[in-house]
This record gives C-alpha cells, sequence and structure tokens, in this order.
C-alpha cells in the first residue's frame, strides 16, 4: 500500500499507475483520500467491412426518408382510432 499526495501524484501519474498493477495506491487530498483502482477495460475492435453494392443497396433508403416513413405511420395510427 502507498499513499501519496494528490501533488505527487499529479507529478508522477505513469509511475503511480504503473504501480496500480500490483499494488494498492491512495492518493490524499487534503482530508479526502481516493483509492486509485487497476481495472483494464477489454476493447475489441472489429474490422471493419465493406459491402458491394447489390439489389439491396438500391432498394435502400435514407434516414430522412425513414424518419418521414415513421412519423406518416404513427400519423396514421392514431388518425384510424378517432
Amino acid at each position: 500500500m502507498t499513499v501519496v499526495s494528490s501533488k505527487e501524484f499529479a507529478t508522477n501519474q505513469e509511475k503511480y499507475f504503473d504501480m496500480a498493477e500490483n499494488e494498492v495506491i491512495y492518493i490524499k487530498r487534503g482530508k479526502s483520500v481516493f483509492h486509485l483502482i487497476y481495472q483494464p477495460i477489454k476493447t475489441e475492435y472489429q474490422e471493419q467491412v465493406i459491402l458491394t453494392p447489390d439489389d439491396n443497396l438500391r432498394n435502400a433508403i435514407t434516414v430522412d426518408e425513414l424518419l418521414r416513413r415513421v412519423h406518416q405511420d404513427i400519423h396514421n395510427k392514431f388518425a384510424s382510432r378517432i
């Protein structure tokens, strides 16, 4: 366990981040004490897929057209209930 001041931590962040992999690090700021937690986050990068044009792409609509159609469908649903 290591306790460091916030100023010391700010000056040597890389050192304390590296240390946090193997030991508990506390950062003291005034009367407050913070626990530096080492928790790696796994990220998975997917390969970019480039699609070739086909019939489905030719039938595609824009986002604006989709929104227009959705609004029209909602309007029609409410109008049919009256």
